[in-house]
């Protein structure tokens, strides 16, 4: 059932129906075995069918596109007969007697097991067909699709949630199995702990007969014979299956001590590789995973509960976390490795006092005004959470890697934390969870739930990078995890919104007067300002769009599914302009309404929309509807589409804004410092190595671009470094290589790039490779 998409085109297909039926919980259950470089195990999925989900979590309604039944081909599972090859295999501490364990060892690369892929096509491979149709008319069977890629599938099979264990204490049906579900799923927040124990006890209850699945290139489908409807389909089933070792979602590494681990990458695809789910941002879920890995391992993971490791028997670990919150099944995050967990050397007690982590079940629930989300333990409406400034933290990096985390990164967290309080107001998350990734991490930064990935790159030179790095990652927790985007082209509203608080953070968090920070703001968009020039003169026209859907922006079909534009282009992980050209938009209405007003505003908007998804109307509609009407001028919603969010290139008014500005006095400063250097480095003069590795610690990137432009080839060992241990920024100097035309420049980029292409991530491999060859 492979989606209809342009070949030339890199367009992403999100699959799920999720009009029909959505994923309310998921319970993994997981293996993770670094010989085979497979990750393996069950999940089971917690559906609510028909239209009760169908709350809207935006004001604007969404007309659906119309989409033609199609058929497929389908067919019976084959039976799962797999030899145990290899006695280290290990399962959970309570197991499934009607599972096969599946034998590791070696590594699974060629996907033939006997079983389903998402390689295999439906035709050609069973007699057995039956006309397919997602929806619920005719005499047709309901086919359940899920999103899902490079995974094989080894059994789906109905949860028999009536045979668990006092399961009749909170059902009127306790013979029902879609009722059981339906009144699990709907248990009020105050009873979120019962209601995750009958989860996992659900989760592990036996199977009451196989489903019929296949797989094509972008999904599973699943279906049960005779059950016409979504309602009729099983709302509790279980998927036993394995990644790949080339999977996407994840990528298998060495950290910066050369152990290994493996990791969650933001991948263009998300999750899918991972479990098989339901990719629409709409299907917002809670989970809850146990993860199991050798004992000299840390599992780390977007959960509410700081885990603690369960020693199982030959030297294995198991790992628990959970997720009370519904969100997205993309924001999932999961990192396995040989992780040292960084304290202070001196632990104040007054941070102590400000980091008591609140959990829901100490929430003393205050209703400050109605909480415009689904029902779950909200922190907006626990009184002791919104008066906390800083959150507990802590700090995960690979051993050698201790004492620059002690000094650079450990000291920022508690005053950025405050200060991202300070603006916004309840932290929408009760903990956080800092990582520095392996050297192949493509991005300086990714925030997940509860957990924030950081690049080794930000930890280098002064604290200035580190610094708003870390406040551009604290600003997702608002913005791209508690109020996310209900159509994926709509960037700015996460990227847009972290760059601009990322500086107003960051300011506060160094305490700095006033002017001191209006200056520092300055000399940053100065900055960006000449990015984005760069930026529109050397990428796609029809990529620098904000809303390139325009009125069909948060349209679906008429199942759910959906196509995500160039969301598959190499070229667009790297491309800033969502980031940039949206923090000048709101930087723009910022200076229009005044910066009281706005951030008034802003903290008004975070309290509404929180726990939920939005378009950009949403924001928009608000912020005009709370804009005196002598400060809107001509500002309408339809102006700053056309104006801003609909056109390409840079907005006229940003041109106007940028034409009559003068140069901050701090940029000023830097063009002085920067003719004085000039004059003084073209005196003849020797200089020490100790020196020039001073110089290659703090300033590494502007080091290497300076050695590259000056072709200073005593110094080609500093490129060569920069690019195998700072990947998140080395791919911009691969492109200063190759542009320099110089015969040695390009050798030593193409030399370079063999050395870190198997450590790559797929997207920069891509975008390097083509600039070398």
């Amino acid at each position: 059932m492979d989606v209809k998409l342009d070949p030339s085109r890199d367009d992403l297909p999100l699959m799920a129906n999720t009009s029909h039926i959505l994923v309310k919980h998921y319970v993994l259950d997981l293996d993770v075995d670094f010989e085979s470089q497979i990750i393996e195990g069950t999940i089971v999925l917690f559906f609510e069918s028909g239209n009760r989900f169908k709350k809207r979590s935006s004001s604007t309604e969404v007309a659906c596109l119309s989409e033609s039944n199609e058929a497929c081909k389908f067919r019976m599972p084959e039976p799962c007969q797999i030899p145990v090859t290899n006695t280290k295999t290990f399962s959970s501490k309570i197991g499934y007697n009607d599972f096969v364990i599946c034998g590791k060892g070696e590594k699974d690369t060629s996907g033939k097991d006997g079983n389903h892929d998402n390689q295999e096509q439906a035709s050609g491979i069973s007699s057995s067909k039956y006309c397919c149709d997602t929806g619920n008319h005719g005499s047709e069977e309901f086919l359940l699709v899920l999103d899902c890629c490079d995974i094989s599938v080894l059994k789906v099979e109905e949860v028999d949630v009536a045979a668990v264990p006092g399961i009749e204490k909170f059902t009127r049906s306790p013979k029902l199995r879609n009722q059981i579900v339906h009144e699990l799923v709907a248990l009020p927040a105050d009873r979120w702990r019962e209601q995750l124990d009958y989860y996992a006890l659900c989760s592990q209850a036996p199977g009451c007969g196989e489903l019929l699945f296949d797989t094509d290139t972008w999904s599973l489908q699943i279906r049960k014979t005779g059950a016409q409807t979504a309602t009729d389909f099983p709302h509790a089933i279980r998927i036993r299956y394995r990644t790949k070792p080339q999977g996407r979602s994840v990528t298998w590494t060495s950290d910066q001590s050369g152990r290994p681990c493996v990791y969650t990458v933001g991948s263009p695809i998300n999750n899918r590789a991972l479990f098989p789910c339901q990719e629409p941002p709409v299907a917002m879920s809670t989970w809850q995973a146990t993860v199991r890995a050798a004992a000299s391992l840390v599992v780390l993971m977007s959960g509410e509960n700081s885990a603690e490791p369960t020693q199982l028997r030959e030297g294995y670990s198991s790992w628990h976390y959970y997720v009370t919150m519904p969100m997205p099944a993309s924001t999932f995050t999961i990192a396995v490795g040989s992780w040292t967990e960084m304290k202070p050397e001196i632990c104040s007690s007054n941070d102590l006092a400000t980091e008591r982590s609140f959990s829901p079940s100490e929430a003393d629930f205050r209703y400050v005004g109605v909480c415009g989300h689904m029902e779950y333990p909200c922190r907006f409406q626990n009184a002791s959470a919104t008066t906390q400034k800083i959150i507990p933290h802590r700090v995960f990096a690979p051993a050698c890697l201790k004492r620059v985390c002690q000094e650079t990164l450990l000291p920022l967290i508690p005053p950025c934390l405050s200060a991202a309080h300070s603006v916004l107001g309840t932290h929408p998350f009760s903990r956080l969870d800092v990582l520095i990734v392996p050297a192949n991490f493509s991005s300086l930064g990714m925030a997940s739930p509860h957990i924030v990935f950081l690049s080794q790159s930000t930890l280098t030179g002064m604290s200035q990078l580190c610094g708003t790095r870390l406040c551009h990652e604290i600003a997702h927790a608002w913005f791209g995890l508690a109020i996310g985007a209900r159509d994926w082209t709509e960037e700015w509203l996460s990227e847009g919104f972290a760059t601009h608080l990322e500086d107003v953070f960051w300011a506060k968090a160094q305490q700095l007067a006033p002017h001191e920070a209006r200056e520092q703001q300055k000399l940053r968009a100065c900055l960006r300002w000449h990015r984005l020039q760069d930026e529109v003169q050397n990428s796609p026209e029809e990529m620098q769009v904000l809303r390139p859907n325009k009125e069909k922006t948060g349209h679906v079909s008429d199942s759910g599914s959906s196509v995500i534009r160039h969301g598959l282009n190499p070229e667009k992980v790297f491309m800033q302009v969502h980031y940039l050209k949206g923090y000048f938009l709101l930087q723009f209405l910022a200076k229009t309404l005044g910066e009281d007003t706005y951030f008034s505003f802003l903290r008004k908007f975070v309290h509404t929309f929180h726990g939920q998804l939005i378009l950009s109307q949403d924001f928009l509609q608000m912020l005009l509807e709370n804009i005196p009407e002598e400060k809107r001028l001509e500002l309408s919603v339809g102006n700053i589409f056309r104006d801003w969010l609909e056109s390409s290139g840079i907005p006229q008014p940003l041109q106007r804004e940028r034409q009559a500005l003068a140069e901050c006095g701090l940029a000023q400063q830097v063009s002085a410092e920067v003719a004085k250097w000039v004059r003084v480095n073209r005196r003849p003069r020797k200089r020490k190595r100790k020196d020039r590795e001073e110089v290659f610690e703090k300033v590494r990137h502007r080091w290497c671009e300076l050695i590259v432009k000056h072709k200073y080839t005593k110094a080609y060992r500093d490129v060569e470094r920069f690019l195998q241990e700072d990947q998140a920024m080395g791919i911009y100097l691969y492109g200063e290589l190759m542009l320099s035309e110089d015969p040695r420049q390009q050798h030593l980029a193409r030399r370079c790039f063999e050395l870190s292409r198997e450590q790559m991530d797929r997207s920069s491999a891509a975008v390097v490779a083509e600039m070398l060859f």
